[in-house]
């Protein structure tokens, strides 16, 4: 398996630091509102890089946090007038919810970074005590140049950087390059006590002290957008290796920018979409699916044509799926033959060329081309005339693939707001002739497909769990 490398610019062949075992860090989203497209891209690929590496029979340590302390958390909140804490909590599950429905599993860990705010503390205070970070009127700031390897991730060097820099310098920083660690409260703002005073930390330190703790002083891979290479992953570098003294991460990968319609999505031309706005028009399945259609390091357009696309050529895929399990409801014949084991040998190639796509880098735009493929053979290669067991075998292959995808092939049947009302009605009169049996068994389908009963002074009313 070969992973391409920020940091080395080229492919390596993926050794993990332990052997059948990955540790594996994505940066999370700040919760301050609904996540949007872009915030997707990451979760998708990286959700999908980690179901390939458990495929592959390695066991995945996936962390990725949420930032539930920020500035824009807090101007939020500020307009709503609630405490920042009912901002983030509300929209850490808004988050969650759109993540199921893309299918973008749960990660092993989701640390929050004001449930971590004593290990930020702690590491702050070794690169205090390692002359890598000082202390001015309640700011802590890290020394950029006293790293002497800062700006390996980025390519940039200091010159360079100083040069561009455009901002004033503040005062009390001893070179315009230092970053902030730690940063004084301001009225309003929620706070920490520190030996700095009372304050809350900055920006970066956050995923150097939730990697350290949930995966160790050294990690497999850490990923994230193109857009955090630097300064983010660059400060948390520096943070980490000057606090740690090892590598920080061995590999890190980051996916390419989301434009819209060929431009850079945006608030203020009226081209910004969440990833709830998508859930109204497709499922978002689509969205997934659309995000897989490109190499995850290539800049990706969203357009309502390529959506229309993706939605169409995911069909082609479930179609195909309702097809076979359609035929192997209808077929007479249980046992394989010869024929039919020939062809399933031929369709294990299909396997091989997924695997060789997904080893070459995660390339899911090849391994969806290999899904086209094998879902073309098994059109080509399945009627009622085939054996169960046959049929079974092409409907698992496909389903197998996709499901390292993240692609949900078996449909869900979606109850009728008719249909409920009968069964309501059925369920009534059962109660009535005292058929509490069959009563019970209505009110257990309905909860079954997510159909919850409530008993009122009004009657029975139903709601979607």
């Amino acid at each position: 398996m070969k992973l391409y490398n920020t940091l080395t610019r080229q492919k390596e062949d993926f050794k993990p630091i332990e052997e059948g075992k990955v540790r594996m860090y994505v940066c999370g989203p700040t919760v301050y509102n609904f996540i949007h497209i872009g915030n997707a891209r990451p979760m998708i690929i990286f959700d999908t890089v980690r179901r390939y590496m458990e495929y592959k029979g390695f066991s995945v340590n996936y962390v990725s946090n949420f930032t539930d302390v920020d500035d824009k958390i807090i101007k939020k909140a500020i307009e709503e007038g609630v405490p920042s804490s009912e901002i983030s909590t509300r929209y850490i599950a808004e988050c969650k919810q759109d993540m199921e429905s893309l299918n973008v599993r749960p990660a092993t860990k989701h640390p929050l970074a004001t449930e971590e705010i004593d290990g930020m503390i702690a590491m702050i205070q070794t690169l205090i005590d390692k002359d890598y970070a000082y202390a001015k009127e309640g700011t802590v700031y890290f020394r950029t140049k006293k790293f002497d390897e800062y700006g390996k991730l980025s390519k940039k060097n200091l010159d360079e950087l100083e040069a561009g820099k455009r901002i004033a310098v503040e005062e009390q920083k001893e070179d315009e390059m230092d970053f902030v660690l730690w940063k004084p409260k301001k009225d309003g703002e929620p706070y920490w006590e520190s030996p700095w005073g009372k304050g809350r930390p900055g920006w970066h330190i956050e995923c150097s002290v939730m990697a350290k703790k949930y995966l160790g002083d050294e990690i497999d891979i850490h990923a994230g957008g193109e857009d955090l290479i630097f300064p983010h992953h660059e400060n948390e570098i520096a943070q980490s290796e000057a606090s740690n003294g090892k590598q920080f991460s061995r590999y890190w990968l980051h996916n390419g920018f989301l434009n819209i319609d060929n431009k850079k999505m945006s608030k203020s031309l009226g081209n910004f979409f969440t990833v709830r706005d998508i859930s109204e028009k497709y499922n978002l399945q689509v969205l997934r699916f659309f995000m897989l259609s490109a190499h995850y390091r290539s800049p990706l357009n969203f357009s309502a044509d390529l959506m229309e696309a993706s939605k169409n050529g995911l069909e082609r895929i479930l179609t195909a799926v309702d097809n076979l399990k359609h035929l192997k409801e209808a077929s007479e014949k249980l046992s394989i033959t010869e024929e039919e084991a020939s062809n399933l040998k031929a369709a294990e190639e299909f396997v091989r060329k997924f695997e060789e796509a997904m080893d070459d880098d995660f390339n899911t735009a090849d391994a969806v081309s290999v899904v086209f493929e094998l879902v073309k053979y098994a059109n080509m290669n399945s009627s009622v005339n085939y054996s169960k067991e046959y049929l079974d075998k092409l409907y698992k292959q496909i389903k197998m693939l996709c499901d390292i995808l993240g692609i949900v092939v078996d449909r869900e049947v979606e109850i009728l707001a008719e249909d409920i009302e009968n069964l309501i009605e059925e369920r009534q009169a059962a109660r009535k002739s005292r058929n509490f049996a069959r009563a019970d068994e209505i009110r257990d389908e309905l909860l079954s497909q997510g159909i919850v009963l409530e008993d009122t002074r009004e009657g029975v009313k139903w709601k979607k769990a």
